[in-house]
């Protein structure tokens, strides 16, 4: 039992809260641990192609804003 928990909770299906037990994740889906994933791959691209911080967020500024066609 205590595996399938842990399961769960690292798959963002549940929240262990100490004495307040464990419940379902307001994040059920998954969707925090996909977007941190794939931002930890965007970052390591950027450094891998030696772009500072500032300008690999640039980049990400630029993706989330639809009217900038350049970082």
């Amino acid at each position: 039992m205590a595996r399938a928990y842990r399961e769960l909770e690292a798959a963002g299906l549940v929240e262990t809260r100490g004495r307040g037990g464990t419940v379902v994740s307001a994040d059920g889906d998954g969707t925090k641990a996909r977007l941190m994933d794939a931002a930890r791959e965007y970052a390591a691209l950027a450094l891998s192609h030696g772009l500072a911080p500032e300008q690999a967020l640039r980049y990400v500024r630029a993706a989330l804003d639809p009217r900038q066609t350049q970082p």
